[in-house]
């Protein structure tokens, strides 16, 4: 079953405009990213952003990171999605948001894996979440969904949010669709770890000047946070913006 990790990253944001590019240990928050979900082991990780020529510094950071990348609508991110998975022929689709520098590989490798293994089976899941179940920090977020579940999203979903942040239609339709969670071990869903603000920015820089430009684990960052509950403050009391 071919995977393919799917980032979309624009320039635009209104709490922190060119978030994806700020740098983190000498690399752009974004090239951690595409290097975190290169290292899951999926079978493409591309960088789908807009068509915008404000988005042509994304594009060039995307392919010096290493990713194949495709350029699509601004607003309709579904059909960026959708016709990405088509160019790079993706059997089941990984959503990660460039705003996830901490994102850790053994998660997104862990349920691409689950992923495949019910296909496998024969067991038809269509959507595999640790979103709509919050158990992991925010900033761990991947969604797995199989194109032709996503198919059927880009053909029937009508409301703005539908095709502005590409899954509702799918998990708000569990009768059409077969859905799981994927769960943490320990509930972690208190801990900020997105970038979207420039306190979440302290933050996560925080955590690269004292663990490096590796690809650190979530349990070296609760290490390193247990030690420093002061860091975790910095973003506590951010609220995260919904649709």
């Amino acid at each position: 079953m071919r995977t393919v990790g799917i980032i979309q990253a624009r320039m635009g944001a209104s709490r922190l405009p060119g978030k994806v590019l700020l740098g983190l240990s000498g690399r752009t928050g974004l090239s951690h990213v595409v290097g975190r979900v290169a290292a899951s082991g999926l079978d493409a990780v591309v960088v789908a952003t807009t068509v915008l020529p404000g988005d042509d510094p994304v594009a060039a950071e995307a392919a010096r990171a290493g990713a194949e990348v495709f350029r699509g609508s601004e607003q309709d991110v579904l059909d960026r999605y959708y016709q990405a998975a088509l160019r790079f022929e993706a059997e089941a689709i990984v959503r990660i948001t460039a705003d996830c520098p901490l994102l850790d590989p053994d998660v997104v490798r862990a349920m691409a894996r689950r992923f495949r293994a019910a296909h496998a089976a024969g067991d038809r899941l269509d959507y595999l979440s640790n979103t709509i179940e919050r158990t992991f920090p925010r900033g761990q977020d991947a969604e797995v969904i199989a194109l032709p579940a996503l198919s059927r999203a880009w053909r029937d979903s009508t409301k703005p949010h539908e095709r502005e942040h590409v899954t509702p239609y799918v998990y708000q339709h569990p009768e059409l669709f077969r859905i799981a969670q994927f769960r943490s071990d320990i509930d972690l869903s208190e801990l900020r770890w997105t970038l979207d603000t420039p306190e979440d920015y302290s933050m996560i820089k925080t955590v690269y000047a004292a663990l490096g430009a590796d690809r650190f684990s979530t349990a070296a960052v609760l290490a390193f946070l247990r030690t420093r509950p002061d860091v975790t403050r910095i973003n506590a009391h951010i609220v995260q913006k919904s649709f």
